[in-house]
């Protein structure tokens, strides 16, 4: 199994979940996100709770060259990473022509470069090494085109298209690589997008997104999508004609919309 795993987004929901879980199966961490006092608070945790190491990394994975000043920290620290988990993402929801173009361009950074940079770095040293891994969170939004969440939902397009790419790259090389794709989860992702109208379906709770993630991880699955709610969406929506399912999915996103006043 990874010895050290670095988490994006570990200062709350989804990816303190991943340190904590991590962290009882004895793994060694650091902790990647913009808030360091979220962070030290975390790593005291989990060095008290479990006897593990934890290094904290402030970055905002927005920044210009995020993923090489991460890689620079690494490096400077002697840290080799068995375990990338690119958790760290947020969303935007609502008539692209009114959204900001900037933010949305922060949201491809974070959700789409930032995953593909980070890997960069660490990849080669666990090719190296003969042995690693990689989870990607992506989103039950990556298998349909989602109206309304434009940007966000081909974001999450990418991460899941982009894992299975790398998996099959690296299947027999030593590394596994898997897609994580929940549906909606009680985290601060809502507040950050501004209204749990954004929520389609049933609420899932981190611990057992997580926990889903891991198996799947140690069973080797290319992909996991938690939930037995979310199953149809993973495994009907892909198989219909791509402009009906847009269709659908804009009758069932639209309720994020602001009513007209």
């Amino acid at each position: 199994m990874p010895r050290t795993a670095l988490i994006t987004g570990a200062s709350s929901g989804l990816g303190a979940e991943f340190a904590r879980q991590l962290a009882a199966r004895g793994h060694d961490l650091v902790l990647v996100a913009r808030s360091a006092d979220r962070l030290e608070q975390l790593a005291a945790e989990l060095r008290t709770g479990h006897g593990v190491e934890a290094h904290v990394l402030v970055q905002d994975l927005a920044e210009p060259d995020a993923a090489g000043r991460i890689g620079a920290e690494l490096t400077a620290r002697r840290l080799e990473v068995d375990l990338l988990v690119n958790n760290a993402g947020f969303g935007t929801c609502g008539r692209f022509e009114e959204l900001s173009a900037a933010r949305e361009r922060e949201e491809l950074l974070v959700n789409v470069v930032a995953p593909v940079d980070l890997a960069h770095q660490v990849l080669p040293g666990m090719l190296a090494r003969g042995r690693g891994a990689v989870v990607n969170v992506a989103s039950s939004a990556a298998y349909q085109p989602t109206p309304y969440f434009a940007v966000y939902g081909a974001s999450k397009t990418f991460v899941l298209n982009f894992s299975l790419a790398l998996r099959q790259e690296y299947r027999r090389r030593g590394v596994r690589v898997l897609a994580v794709c929940p549906g909606p989860v009680a985290t601060g992702f809502f507040d950050v997008i501004g209204t749990e109208r954004a929520a389609v379906g049933r609420m899932a709770q981190p611990a057992d997104v997580v926990r889903s993630a891991l198996r799947a991880l140690d069973r080797d699955r290319a992909y996991v999508t938690p939930g037995l709610s979310n199953l149809p969406t993973a495994h009907l929506a892909p198989r219909r004609p791509r402009a009906f399912v847009a269709a659908v999915a804009a009758r069932v996103t639209r309720g994020v919309l602001k009513p007209a006043a």
